[in-house]
């Protein structure tokens, strides 16, 4: 019989192995153009994961979110969800990802659905948050199969919707249908790009929500018989300025939230329109002479696992009504429209620890502990779910997420490759890296 010593190193040449097939592998989903909005491609990319996944032994479910935000016929949510039962009874290890990415947005000098392997490095829209953690996790698990076939308990992979636009059609959706309840699963890792050698326990609250000034329209030519809803809307974009910005700046966690200016609270003016709607492309005529009786922002405003979120409405709503007391004519609305709480994972959960051991072993270095500064889908296995043993492990560099000529370093991907497998063989198997 093999020692768990032998059973490593054979994985670990597996990983090593298994490079050629990684990189195919990410190429081939990044080559999927599952743009989000609108929802390009869900289930093409999800039937080719299930393809993978059953010539492995898994059970595969592909499940759509009917009725979810941006459903439809031409846009359906597809989700995958692949289960694999080991030899013997035990806990389920499960690997999430997000098969949608954003826009392309400009600035690009490669082809950003290309896929082009450049310098030990694969380029394109997604390559790094976050369709090379999703390979990773798949070449993981394959080398793990071959390395433990006789493993306890279950191992989950999933390709799930949306998580760029809150996760609605995709984990939200599958934790409302009992995938992510305690008695399934025990320990889920997300492969969001967080650096190879950092565990991410969790991410900062978010509050969304739309600021409408009111005016009254009249002709351009006349604006005194006209009330102007963008000057309003100046107005409280001068009350930010002066009072808000400042104030948030003040904010500081004690929590290891990355990067450095995430440490703060902040607000992002994410939107702003006021006046005669925006003409169809090819429209070539002037716009009409009128005082915009309406204008509207949307604001982003991300807090801290220190502050309340009832205390940061109304923050934002003492500074309307700071705005209205000394402008005439000053009236408006605000409507909320999304809110997510911080989501945090204790240091000495289970997954925390295993993963952390593992990254010991393959790196040579203990891990760095960090908090994200955005939401991503562990807010849904928490709050929806109720399954708190979960955290974000996964290669890639977090700013380079969202980014022209984002790229995914081969290496990094083999080194989490073989973290993942050895948390695998510690939690599955009793052969990892616990002493």
């Amino acid at each position: 019989m093999s020692s768990g010593v032998d059973k490593t190193a054979e994985f670990t040449v597996r990983i090593d192995a298994a490079r050629d097939d990684l990189i195919a592998l990410t190429q081939d989903l990044i080559r999927i153009p599952t743009l989000n909005p609108p929802g390009n491609n869900y289930l093409e990319i999800c039937e080719y994961l299930a393809r993978r996944m059953t010539k492995r032994g898994f059970e595969v479910e592909m499940i759509r979110a009917y009725g979810t935000p941006g459903d439809s016929d031409k846009y359906p949510r597809w989700n995958v969800v692949a289960r694999r039962e080991g030899a013997h009874p035990g806990e389920c290890v499960h690997f999430n990802s997000h098969i949608d990415v954003v826009e392309v947005g400009q600035g690009w000098t490669f082809d950003p659905f290309g896929a082009e392997l450049s310098d030990g490095k694969i380029y394109g829209r997604g390559s790094c948050d976050m369709k090379g953690g999703l390979a990773t996790s798949i070449i993981a698990v394959e080398a793990f199969l071959d390395t433990w076939p006789d493993y306890s308990g279950a191992i989950e992979i999933s390709g799930t919707a949306d998580e760029e636009t809150g996760g609605f059609g995709g984990v939200a959706y599958l934790a409302e249908k009992g995938f992510f309840t305690p008695e399934r699963v025990q320990h889920v890792i997300i492969p969001e790009p967080l650096h190879k050698d950092r565990v991410c326990l969790g991410h900062r609250g978010v509050w969304w929500a739309e600021i409408e000034t009111h005016g009254r329209i009249a002709h351009g030519s006349m604006p005194f018989l006209g009330d102007c809803a963008v000057r309003h809307m100046g107005a409280v974009m001068e009350e930010m300025e002066a009072t808000l910005f400042p104030a948030l700046a003040e904010r500081r966690s004690e929590l290891p939230i990355i990067p450095e200016g995430a440490k703060n609270s902040t607000l992002n003016i994410n939107s702003i329109h006021g006046g005669e709607p925006v003409q169809e492309e090819g429209y070539t005529g002037l716009p009409a002479p009128c005082v915009p009786d309406s204008c509207t922002m949307i604001i982003d405003r991300r807090f801290l696992p220190e502050e309340n979120i009832d205390d940061v409405r109304q923050e934002m709503h003492d500074l309307l009504g700071k705005v209205q007391g000394g402008r005439e004519k000053f009236t408006y609305d605000i409507r909320d429209m999304h809110e997510v709480l911080p989501s945090m994972t204790a240091q000495d959960a289970p997954v925390v620890t295993t993963v952390s051991r593992a990254i010991e072993q393959v790196l040579g270095k203990s891990p760095e502990y960090v908090v994200s500064p955005g939401t991503y889908d562990q807010k849904h296995i928490d709050r929806i779910g109720r399954m708190k043993n979960c955290i974000a492990y996964g290669p890639g560099i977090l700013d380079l997420a969202h980014q022209p000529d984002e790229y995914i370093a081969v290496q990094d991907m083999i080194d989490s490759a073989k973290i993942m497998g050895l948390a695998l063989a510690e939690l599955l198997t009793n052969q990892g890296s616990k002493s």
